[in-house]
């Protein structure tokens, strides 16, 4: 099977090889060309001004930068896995956060803010809540005018597999990609928290004359050890990349000494050179086809690679980029946003987060009995939809359709759509899931070894995770699959 899969890749690279874009402003055209000349690293290209007015410049020129040939391709494929059991059904993209958003939303936000609308969603675990959620909320683009967000499952072009990694995803899609024509290709996670303007960030690759641009953050650099550190060299170009170093001394900012640079996992590939890189890497049979982990540092030596450095336009003192990655983290992102000050704003209306808007009557707090029940939320995010009823909410966040019970109290805890809690229920620290029925008297969050033998997923911090179990009928007897306990 393995040796049929390498044919049919090579086959497909074979295919592809003597195709390349020819891009015109206001058109695109695929045609023939040789792709056997290896076009050299530019060398020769001009180094960018140096001083703190080349951001203002370059902020200036993106306003009048035209972005109809910009791609988008969001990876959102991910089987989310440390993220069980919140992805016990859904695609991590698809995991609710802060109450009515999606995590993909606040890329879709930034993609739209940013004028970018050609837009590819490369799906593959678990995506029918997904692709819902983008049919439901997210077709607002104009087709007659060339603009869209389009889902692409795998279709299995190439090989038998599904999409083998980040790279692997895109390479089954090059032919799309030959179709649409983009003069640049901006890649992009769908699960990641933070506000970005790629219109930026195609004018910084535009004027530097790079071939990639890897958008990167400033961290501490005893942070490192969980990023992959970029060492950037004269005119922000790339010499080396670092995944997760654990030595102690890892190597600093070009933007501040005091700081390392750090991927996001944001780039801008010049479409011809990522279908180059894309094909060689197809070839590698020691790849993991991941563009982080084998793309980007194939590239290193032979390209123009350069880093851009993360503007934040979140407009805090420091700056926003998450990758909630585990439930701690997850955890952690959500309780920030019922801060009185929370790091990350949601309620800017100059870069908006946009979401699907259900249909639902607005939050209601019913009974006021002073000493016996109330019903209150304090410190917290209450959406469409929930009833609060002679139960006490603090600093929580409730998804839509979230009702509340008298004598209820809950704290410091994430209820997720159409969660219910019953009546004189306890519960804190705790993350309840989408439909989860909370029977009367419950004590979670309180007792973790308890919490352990009910079933629910406990974290190293003590987060418990309350999930619905799936079943599966295999034609005689349900089969359920209990989620990680």
């Amino acid at each position: 099977m393995l040796h049929d899969t390498t044919k049919a890749r090579s086959a497909q690279v074979r295919w592809i090889s003597g195709y390349v874009f020819s891009v015109r402003r206001g058109g695109c055209a695929a045609q023939a060309v040789d792709l056997s000349a290896e076009s050299p690293k530019d060398a020769a290209s001009p180094r960018a001004p140096a001083g703190a007015g080349i951001i203002d410049t370059l902020q200036r020129k993106s306003l009048s930068l035209p972005m109809e040939n910009i791609l988008a391709i969001l990876l959102a494929g991910g089987a989310g896995e440390r993220l069980s059991p919140l992805t016990l059904n859904t695609a991590k993209p698809a995991v609710p956060f802060g109450g009515i958003y999606r995590l993909i939303d606040f890329t879709l936000s930034n993609c739209i803010s940013s004028g970018v609308r050609r837009i590819l969603v490369l799906t593959q675990y678990k995506a029918l809540e997904l692709t819902r959620h983008i049919r439901d909320g997210w077709m607002i683009l104009s087709p007659e005018l060339g603009e869209y967000i389009e889902i692409i499952p795998p279709m299995k072009r190439v090989h038998e597999d599904w999409y083998l990694g980040t790279a692997d995803a895109v390479f089954q899609n090059i032919q799309t990609l030959m179709a649409e024509g983009p003069e640049h290709c901006l890649i992009l996670a769908a699960d990641h928290i933070y506000k970005m303007n790629y219109h930026e960030m195609v004018a910084w690759h535009e004027h530097h004359k790079a071939d990639i641009t890897l958008g990167t953050i400033q961290v501490p650099p005893e942070e490192a050890t969980r990023l992959g550190v970029v060492d950037i060299g004269d005119n922000y170009e790339i010499r080396g990349f670092e995944e997760k170093p654990q030595h102690g001394n890892p190597v600093r900012s070009v933007f501040n000494p005091a700081t390392v640079s750090a991927s996001m996992g944001v780039y801008v590939f010049n479409t011809e050179v990522m279908m180059r890189a894309l094909m060689e890497d197809a070839e590698d049979p020691n790849s993991s086809h991941d563009f982080g982990r084998d793309v980007i540092p194939r590239c290193i030596p032979k390209k123009r690679v350069v880093a851009y450095d993360f503007i934040d336009l979140n407009d805090k003192t420091v700056k926003y980029w998450r990758d909630v990655g585990t439930i701690d983290a997850y955890y952690d992102a959500n309780m920030d946003l019922v801060s009185v000050v929370p790091e990350f704003n949601l309620y800017d209306r100059r870069w908006p987060i946009r979401t699907t808007m259900p249909q639902m009557p607005p939050a209601k707090f019913v009974f006021a009995q002073e000493g016996r029940r109330m019903g209150v939320a304090i410190d917290s995010i209450v959406s469409g939809g929930c009833i609060v009823s002679g139960g006490r909410v603090v600093r929580s966040i409730l998804s839509p359709g979230v009702r509340i019970n008298s004598y209820c109290e809950v704290e410091s805890s994430i209820l997720m759509h159409n969660a219910e809690v019953g009546r004189y229920s306890r519960i804190r620290r705790a993350i309840i899931g989408p439909d989860v029925k909370i029977p009367e008297s419950s004590v979670i969050g309180y007792d973790l070894q308890a919490d352990r033998a009910q079933g629910h997923t406990v974290t190293d911090s003590g987060i418990v995770v309350v999930c619905q179990e799936q079943q599966i009928y295999t034609g005689l007897e349900p089969y359920t699959i209990k989620q990680a306990g």
